[in-house]
């Protein structure tokens, strides 16, 4: 592998708060460094249709605040298949980018790694995606900012419940992983938290609603999508008549889970893998991931990062089960 002298950075797949703080910190870490540096626009599709252009300082100021992505994001078919991605490595040969930094989850990595493999160019990515579901690093960028939100929201959504003595099913993001359910339903008081992760989540709101019946109470029943039982409508519906003595209702938080300004955690995370991708460049590295564990950074094989199953804590389930109703682990 030569000198690294031009770079391109792209954003793909979903967009997360804190995508425009990691370009930001990939830009002016790459030209502190003296590299040149192409912005490439909505991801892989871009790169194939060689929509890029030279980014500078002023080119990434007053971003850092702004959830979203400056670059754009965009699902790419094309670029699945080896002609795509010949078509896309011609593209950057032919602007001399030696390198690229990808900031997006599994699915951007398994492209990543596929050109490495083909045409032995570096890829470093750098992990955004608010599910938090990579493995290689405690946390990705977006995934504070999005607890926050939902957070926010449920404190909310309880008021209501409250008032009208109301059972709420509310559902979040996370495919099929449960870290966001957990968390933000441990911070926000769920008095019951169901994930993929654990079994028999359907027949624990059962017997919940079945308890609750004898207390009559409000309460907000977290659930994350993924479930095998299927969605908080689906799961409403089917208990709905069991208890007709309970006013149900659904509230999906939906892609309001990605938008907003980044909270302070996911600036400064997404800063400091934005500057270690950079360094990784430099160093020769290649087909990597920028994962950070107890607070430092590491180098995590992106093959790693799409291949392996990122578990949540039993512990962080054994604490959920001590202080809800009924954690998701409840035996």
């Amino acid at each position: 592998m030569g000198k690294i002298k031009t770079i391109g950075v792209l954003t793909s797949g979903g967009d997360a708060p804190g995508m425009n703080a990691a370009i930001r910190a990939v830009t002016r870490s790459a030209i502190h460094s003296g590299l040149t540096v192409y912005g490439i626009k909505r991801g892989y599709q871009g790169m194939i249709d060689n929509d890029m252009e030279i980014l500078n300082s002023e080119s990434v100021s007053g971003i850092i605040q702004r959830g979203g992505t400056m670059l754009q994001t965009a699902r790419c078919k094309a670029f699945r298949t080896y002609e795509g991605r010949e078509v896309a490595y011609n593209n950057l040969k032919a602007r001399e980018i030696d390198g690229v930094v990808v900031i997006g989850g599994d699915g951007s990595f398994s492209g990543a790694s596929d050109m490495v493999q083909e045409f032995d160019i570096p890829f470093i990515g750098i992990p955004g995606t608010i599910d938090n579901d990579l493995y290689g690093t405690d946390c990705t960028i977006g995934y504070d900012t999005c607890l926050n939100t939902v957070i926010e929201a449920v404190d909310k959504i309880r008021d209501t419940a409250t008032s009208h003595n109301r059972i709420f099913f509310v559902e979040v993001m996370g495919r099929e992983a449960g870290f966001v359910a957990i968390n933000s339903g441990i911070a926000s008081g769920a008095e019951v938290i169901m994930i993929p992760e654990e079994p028999n989540q359907m027949e624990k709101a059962r017997e919940f609603l079945s308890e609750r019946a004898r207390k009559n109470k409000s309460s907000i029943i977290l659930v994350a999508e993924g479930l095998e039982d299927g969605s908080a409508l689906q799961i409403a519906e089917k208990l709905t008549p069991e208890f007709p003595q309970f006013d149900i209702r659904v509230s999906i938080l939906g892609h309001i889970q990605r938008g907003g300004a980044p909270s302070a955690r996911d600036r400064i995370l997404a800063s400091r893998m934005g500057v270690a991708a950079v360094d990784a460049l430099l160093d020769n590295q290649s087909a990597a991931m920028i994962g950070i564990v107890n607070d430092e950074i590491m180098y995590v094989p992106l093959n790693k990062s799409v291949k392996l199953h990122k578990k949540i804590s039993r512990d962080l389930i054994d604490l959920a089960e001590g202080i809800c109703t009924f954690g998701p682990g409840r035996k």
